[in-house]
């Protein structure tokens, strides 16, 4: 099978490098300074191993390539991105017959929960994936993905349920670069759990890594929101003790190179000045999914206009400080 990275940031750049280094085809998909980069000077992968450079098929969207039949799509855009790729994507033609979207399996390597709804739409064979794998992305180019012993632990499973054929042989390929892929019937289970952890990601972005008793109590406050409108929704997530179970042990996330500790997702979102943050698909899931159901989320409706309001004025990650976003959250409560 051949890869296709949709999106080589953070987590598409660990994926890709890791697969590339395991000896699989891979095709790196980005664009503007991220795609010059890649194109010009590869991809560099800093890892415990060391930093590596890979110089892979670089393209700048699905016009570049020929898609073939073994071809695997590995989604890695932020959600408010993912729209007009999908659409870009599903309807190229696959040789042989057929487009995209009636024959290729797409993977959802994204936070968040809708970005198999939205996959599904457009592409008959839709795969979750819960990712777990602590890298950055802040400089054209270059990814730094410092999880040890493995790089990252990424469930996998068929949307909406179920497992078969290609997430098996998807899976044994991963687990042979650094990348555990336990294959699970419920990933959404996962991905909802995931999502719960993902609250903290606007908190992150505007009062920098969380360290502090005033913005854990806000990250608590938020989850606790979050789960009250899982509760209400008859949605399931992955327990505690289970995720210990497959995770415990596996994978550590101290920096190696002496640095500290960069931001998630959004924090780096930011610091790239994008102008677009993930904000409406974490915090703003539970705020959707509280109105359909009668339950207030006021903390998590703070975070995500937060959130957004930083992104879209460009304001650097971690200038409020808790204090100020909680006393916002306070007044709306």
């Amino acid at each position: 099978m051949r890869y296709i990275i949709v999106g080589t940031g953070a987590v598409g750049g660990a994926i890709g490098g890791r697969l590339a280094e395991a000896g699989h085809q891979v095709v790196l998909v980005a664009r503007g300074a991220q795609y010059t980069a890649l194109r010009e000077n590869g991809l560099s992968l800093t890892t415990p191993d060391g930093t590596r450079v890979h110089r892979l098929p670089v393209a700048d969207g699905p016009a570049a390539l020929e898609l073939e039949a073994d071809d695997v799509l590995v989604f890695a855009v932020k959600t408010q991105d993912a729209v007009a790729a999908l659409e870009d994507w599903s309807v190229r033609p696959v040789a042989g017959g057929g487009t995209a979207g009636e024959r290729l399996p797409v993977i959802c390597a994204q936070n968040g929960v809708e970005g198999e709804r939205l996959a599904l739409r457009r592409f008959r064979r839709v795969y979750g994936c819960c990712v777990y794998l602590p890298a950055s992305f802040v400089e054209p180019g270059r990814v730094v993905a410092g999880g040890a012993p493995l790089t990252g632990i990424l469930h996998l499973g068929r949307y909406p349920s179920g497992v078969d054929g290609t997430v098996d042989a998807i899976a044994a390929d991963w687990e042979k670069a650094k990348l555990e892929a336990p294959v699970v019937p419920d990933v959404m289970r996962w991905k909802y759990a995931k999502l719960l952890s993902n609250l903290a990601n606007a908190i992150e972005a505007a009062t920098g890594v969380l360290d502090s008793p005033e913005a854990f109590a806000l990250f608590d406050r938020a989850r606790a929101e979050g789960r009250a409108v899982l509760a209400a929704s008859g949605i399931e997530t992955v327990g505690s003790e289970e995720q210990d179970a497959a995770r415990g042990g596996r994978i550590r996330f101290d920096p190696f190179d002496g640095s500290e500790r960069s931001g998630g997702s959004s924090w780096q979102s930011l610091s790239r000045g994008t102008g677009t943050i993930e904000a409406d698909y974490l915090n703003g899931e539970i705020v959707l999914l509280g109105r359909l159901h009668g339950v207030p989320t006021p903390v998590n409706e703070v975070l995500r206009r937060t959130a957004n309001a930083f992104a879209r004025e460009r304001r650097a990650p971690g200038s409020m400080t808790p204090a100020e976003l909680t006393a916002l959250a306070d007044a709306a409560s």
